[in-house]
C-alpha cells in the first residue's frame, strides 16, 4: 500500500516505553485511577475478587466497541506512526476484516448495526437525526438488544446513542438495553458534556443514566470525567458486578471519542508532542485514550472471569474527517462521502472462540451483518424466555444482513455478495444527471451507491473525492482545504470502479463496463421500489434545552409525536404557555432554524 511511503513526512515522537512494554493482560496495571476516577466506585466500595472463567462455555459474552470518526488509517496495523498497541494486538490474534463496511456518517451505521436494516428501510437515508427532529428509529423494528435480551441475555449501552429521543418511547432503554449510561445528541464536550445544536445559543447538557439526566456526574463547573475514561469505567463496573456463569451478558460500549471536539488529557498529547499539526497530534491523543481504555476493558474481562467465553467485535462507525485531524489515506474521500474513505470502516473480532485466528480476512462485510451474526451466536438452539418480546420479534422486518460468523470463524466464503450503500432522493441532485445518462433506467442525479462482488457504482454526488495524505503541516487544512473546496465540482453523475483490483477509486470504468453499469442501476431501481419515505421532520422548537432545564432530552409526552411519520413535517402546536414569547429567543431560535436549512445542502459534507 501506499501509505508506508508518507511515514516520512509525518514526524512524531513514539509513545513513551512504559506505555508500548503494558502488559495488557495483567489487572494490576490498570490505569482507572486518575485524577478524576476512582476505580473502587463499585457498590460498598469494594471489586468482586477476580472470577473463574467458567469451563461450560454456554452463549457467549459479546462486547462490541465502536469508535467515532476513526479513520481507516488511524490504526497502527495501517499506519505505523499511529500508536495503538493494544487495538493491534487483539487485531494480530483475531482476525481483521479488510473488507468490512460501515456508512458515512453516524446515525445510519448506528441504525444498521441495532436493526440489521439498510437505512432505506427504516426512513433515515438522509443525513443524521439532529437534536431538535422528532425523530428516531422506528419503533416496528425489533433491535438486536430486544432479540438478546428474548434468549437470557443482560443487555447494557454505555455512550453515544444518536437515534433520536424526542420521546422516551425512543431512549435506549426503551429500545431494549437494562441500562444505560451516556449521550443521546451526536457531540458533546468530553468533560462538560455540554452538546451544541450547531449553534451557541442552542446548548444544553447531554449526559444520561437510565432515562434521567446525570447532572450529579457533571462535575464542578463543567469539570466531569473525561468521557472515554466514564464510560471504560462504567464498563468495568459491570463486569465486576455481573456474574459470567450466570446470564451471558451484551455490552454495547460507543465512545464518542474520536469525534470533535479534539479533546484529550495532557499527559496524552506528550507522546506527539514533536508532531507539527496541531490536529492531528490532539486526534491521535484521543486514539491512544481508546486504545488504553480497550485494554482495560480486555483486562477485565479476563479479571472477572469472561474472556474465555467472550467475543468481541470492535468498530469504526464510519471514515475519518480530515479537517479534525483523522486520515482515510490511502482511500478516496472522507467521512460523509460513499468513497472508499467513507464507508470502508476499520473491523476486527477478538475471542478464543475463533476456530482460526491471527489472519486476514478480506471477505464481504456490512456493518447490517453483526446482527444476524450476534444472534447467530447467542441463539444455539436456545427459545425466547420472554413471550412477549417472541411475539414481537415475529412480526419484525426480513433483515437486509447476512449470518457471517462462519466466514469470520473458519475462514468460509462470504454469504454476502452486495452492500446497498444508500439512496437519498433528498440530498441535492447531482448537475448533469438524467434518466438519459442512466440508459433510461435510473436517474444519476440521485445520489446512490451500490457494491455487487468487485464492482462498486456511484450516482449523483458522492461527496467530496480527493485523496487527502496524513496532516503535517501546521497549518493544514487552513486556506488550503478552503480553496480545495472551492473549486469547480465535476458535472460528472456516473461512476464504475473495481474496488476489489483500484481500492483507491481511481480508474472510472463506467464507459468501457455499459454492461456493468446497467446491471448495478437496475439493482438500485429494484432496491428504491423496496424504501420506505424518508423520515426527516423540521426542526421542533420546543426540543430547545431552555424549555427543558438545561438539557437535551425527551421533550414530547409518550405516545405522541407521529412516530410512523404521520404528520411527522407539520409544525408542532404551541403550547398554552410558549416561553418562546421572549423577542431575543425567538430570534435565537429562528436563527437557528436557518442555520439548519442552509446546512442541510451541504450536509453529507460533514461539517456537521
Amino acid at each position: 500500500m501506499a501509505a508506508p511511503a508518507l511515514t516520512g513526512f509525518s514526524v512524531m515522537s513514539l509513545l513513551s516505553l512504559g506505555y508500548l512494554s503494558w502488559d495488557w493482560v495483567s489487572p494490576e496495571t490498570d490505569w482507572v485511577s486518575n485524577d478524576r476516577v476512582s476505580p473502587n466506585n463499585l457498590p460498598d466500595n469494594k471489586e468482586p475478587q477476580p472470577g473463574q472463567d467458567s469451563g461450560d462455555r454456554g452463549p457467549p459474552h459479546i462486547i462490541f466497541i465502536m469508535t467515532d470518526d476513526q479513520g481507516f488509517n488511524d490504526i497502527g496495523y495501517h499506519a505505523p506512526d499511529v500508536a495503538t498497541p493494544t487495538l493491534d494486538r487483539l487485531a494480530a490474534e483475531g482476525v481483521k476484516l479488510e473488507n468490512y463496511y460501515v456508512q458515512p456518517i453516524c446515525t445510519p451505521s448506528r441504525s444498521q448495526f441495532i436493526t440489521g436494516r439498510y437505512q432505506i428501510h427504516t426512513g433515515l437515508q438522509h443525513s443524521i437525526i439532529r437534536p431538535s427532529q422528532p425523530s428516531c428509529l422506528p419503533e416496528g423494528h425489533v433491535t438486536l438488544p430486544q432479540r438478546l435480551q428474548e434468549v437470557g441475555y443482560a443487555t447494557h449501552m454505555v455512550g453515544k446513542w444518536h437515534l433520536g429521543f424526542y420521546k422516551k418511547e425512543c431512549l435506549p432503554t426503551r429500545r431494549g438495553f437494562d441500562s444505560y449510561l451516556g449521550s443521546l445528541t451526536g457531540s458533546v464536550d468530553y468533560y462538560s458534556y455540554r452538546s451544541c445544536d450547531g449553534s451557541p445559543t442552542t446548548c444544553g447538557f447531554d449526559l444520561h443514566e437510565g432515562e434521567s439526566v446525570a447532572w450529579p456526574r457533571g462535575g464542578v463547573a463543567g469539570g466531569g470525567t473525561y468521557s472515554t475514561h466514564l464510560y471504560t469505567t462504567r464498563v468495568r463496573k459491570i463486569l465486576a458486578s455481573h456474574d459470567p456463569t450466570a446470564q451471558p451478558l451484551f455490552i454495547y460500549l460507543s465512545f464518542q471519542a474520536v469525534h470533535t471536539p479534539l479533546q484529550s488529557p495532557r499527559r496524552y498529547l506528550y507522546p506527539f508532542r514533536g508532531l507539527a499539526n496541531v490536529s492531528r497530534r490532539k486526534y491521535l491523543a484521543m486514539v491512544s485514550v481508546v486504545d488504553e481504555a480497550v485494554r482495560n476493558i480486555t483486562s477485565a474481562l479476563k479479571k472477572y472471569g469472561f474472556y474465555r467465553n467472550t467475543v468481541l467485535v470492535f468498530s469504526t462507525d464510519n471514515g475519518g474527517q480530515p479537517l479534525s485531524g483523522g486520515s482515510n489515506w490511502p482511500l478516496r474521500g472522507r467521512k460523509g462521502t460513499y468513497w472508499e474513505g467513507g464507508v470502508r470502516g476499520l473491523g476486527f473480532v477478538h475471542s478464543p472462540l475463533l476456530r482460526r485466528k491471527r489472519r486476514v480476512s478480506h471477505a464481504l462485510i456490512h456493518i447490517t451483518d453483526w446482527y444476524p451474526t450476534l444472534l447467530g451466536l447467542a441463539t444455539r438452539g436456545r427459545r425466547p424466555t420472554n413471550p412477549t418480546l417472541l411475539g414481537l420479534a415475529t412480526r419484525g422486518p426480513v433483515l437486509d444482513g447476512h449470518d457471517v460468523w462462519a466466514t469470520i470463524s473458519e475462514g468460509a466464503e462470504s454469504p454476502r455478495h452486495e452492500i446497498l450503500h444508500n439512496i437519498d432522493p433528498l440530498y441535492n441532485a447531482a448537475r448533469g444527471g438524467s434518466l438519459e445518462r442512466g440508459h433510461g433506467i435510473w436517474n444519476t442525479a440521485v445520489q446512490a451507491a451500490i457494491r455487487h462482488g468487485d464492482w462498486k457504482l456511484l450516482t449523483g454526488d458522492p461527496g467530496y473525492g480527493d485523496w487527502t495524505p496524513p496532516q503535517t503541516l501546521p497549518g493544514f487544512p487552513g486556506s488550503w482545504w478552503s480553496l480545495e473546496r472551492h473549486a469547480q465540482r465535476s458535472p460528472r453523475s456516473l461512476w464504475l470502479f473495481n474496488v476489489s483490483a483500484d481500492p483507491y477509486e481511481r480508474h472510472d470504468l463506467s464507459e468501457d463496463r455499459p454492461d456493468v453499469v446497467k446491471h448495478l442501476l437496475t439493482r438500485l431501481l429494484y432496491y428504491n421500489r423496496t424504501a420506505v419515505a424518508v423520515r426527516y421532520p423540521a426542526e421542533d422548537p420546543r426540543a430547545h434545552p431552555a424549555l427543558n432545564g438545561g438539557a437535551w432530552g425527551p421533550w414530547l409526552g409518550e405516545g405522541l409525536g407521529g412516530e410512523e411519520g404521520e404528520g411527522e413535517g407539520d409544525p408542532p402546536p404551541r403550547r398554552r404557555k410558549d416561553k418562546t414569547k421572549d423577542g431575543k429567543k425567538k430570534l435565537e431560535l429562528n436563527q437557528s432554524k436557518a442555520f439548519f436549512r442552509r446546512l442541510n445542502a451541504r450536509v453529507m459534507s460533514n461539517r456537521i
